[in-house]
């Protein structure tokens, strides 16, 4: 029965607590540095803050429903958990192939820190993902790709990795798992930024890595314990308490992004816009067979920076800010953090404004 929930009831079930007369409803968290310790010395399931907490598990075994993993492993921020899965993945001698079109800091950490590890480092855009990782060790795909959402062929790239023995790693941040599940199109561990949509409220930040592959996930969890990238029990409180209206907000963020790429590709002032869930977007196709939603994000070209910040300044709803999924709808101009793209081009996070009165005002700020 599980598999027919909706997202929103996914949601809920996942972060429910267990049914015990006279408990809490809501769990609260254990802000502890230390433990008690057993007199039998086996007995270690908690003992130190830096290695396990009890509301990391209950956040983990969330994460995991969520992403249809049999287990997750929480991070103080996507980028923690990113770097720990390359780690332990790749290997002085390895190939190494990273998005070119995708978080640009994640391009950085592989040429500046990996590469001077004995690591070969190839970037490649996603369209040329699958043939640039022909003879990788280790890939790692963005998709939808952040900023230009672009959209890698995940099930053909799986297959390509698996014949020759290579470790598929997908960065589901831009689609959530209520967008896609990558390890069910075959990739074999899922990264994530839990800073975005799943958290939505723009106050924490928190990353997560979701994997079958039991022998993998004790590596990378103590690639966790060692580099001490943990997320505080506060902050992994917070993201278990944003997870039961996840589904909800990215269910509105996604029907207004739909709405918005519609209206700004007839505008006059727009030059380009793409956005996976349009028609006539070159990555309709591949998006259509592979995700259940095509996300809170869209791209826009428009004319110069200085139209940008007009749009910002004339609307009464657009903040201007980075990162993406809170509840505001937010403009990133993307070349003022050095995305090779042009300067007009900025990436519209959507929020959960009404729709209506959302696209109006976008539309009357754009003139």
């Amino acid at each position: 029965m599980d598999g027919q929930y909706g997202d929103s009831t996914r949601s809920v079930k996942s972060v429910a607590s267990e049914v015990v007369p006279g408990q809490a409803v809501a769990p609260s968290p254990v802000p502890a540095s230390t433990f008690h310790l057993s007199s039998d010395p086996s007995d270690l399931q908690d003992s130190y803050g830096r290695s396990s907490n009890p509301t990391w598990r209950h956040l983990e075994s969330a994460l995991a429903q969520l992403e249809g993993a049999p287990s997750a492993l929480a991070f103080g921020s996507g980028m923690a958990a990113i770097t720990s899965v390359l780690r332990v993945l790749a290997k002085p001698g390895h190939k190494l192939v990273v998005p070119a079109d995708g978080y640009y800091q994640v391009r950085r950490y592989a040429s500046e820190y990996l590469a001077g590890q004995g690591v070969t480092v190839v970037t490649a855009a996603s369209g040329e993902m699958c043939a640039a990782s022909a003879d990788a060790d280790v890939v790692l795909a963005e998709s939808p790709a952040n900023p230009g959402l672009d959209v890698v062929d995940l099930h053909h790239l799986a297959l390509q990795c698996r014949s020759r023995g290579a470790t598929l790693v997908v960065d589901n941040t831009t689609a959530t798992p209520f967008g896609q599940q990558p390890l069910s199109l075959g990739a074999d561990v899922v990264v994530a930024s839990a800073t975005k949509a799943l958290s939505g409220h723009s106050d924490l930040l928190a990353g997560y890595v979701a994997s079958a592959h039991t022998d993998l996930m004790a590596k990378v969890e103590r690639e966790r314990l060692h580099s001490g990238a943990i997320l505080g029990a506060f902050e992994a409180w917070l993201l278990s308490r944003s997870l039961g209206t996840a589904g909800l907000r990215f269910e509105r963020q996604c029907h207004n992004a739909a709405a918005l790429a519609v209206a700004l590709r007839a505008h006059h002032a727009v030059r380009a816009v793409r956005y996976p869930g349009l028609p006539d977007d070159p990555a309709h196709r591949i998006a259509c067979a592979q995700m259940k939603r095509f996300g809170g994000l869209i791209a826009v070209e428009l004319a110069d920076a200085a139209a940008v910040h007009r749009l910002v300044e004339r609307s009464a709803l657009l903040i201007a800010s980075t990162s993406f999924g809170g509840i505001h709808t937010s403009v990133d101009r993307r070349a003022r953090w050095g995305d090779d793209v042009s300067d007009g081009f900025a990436r519209i996070s959507l929020g959960i404004e009404d729709t209506d009165d959302l696209v109006a005002d976008i539309e009357h700020a754009l003139g």
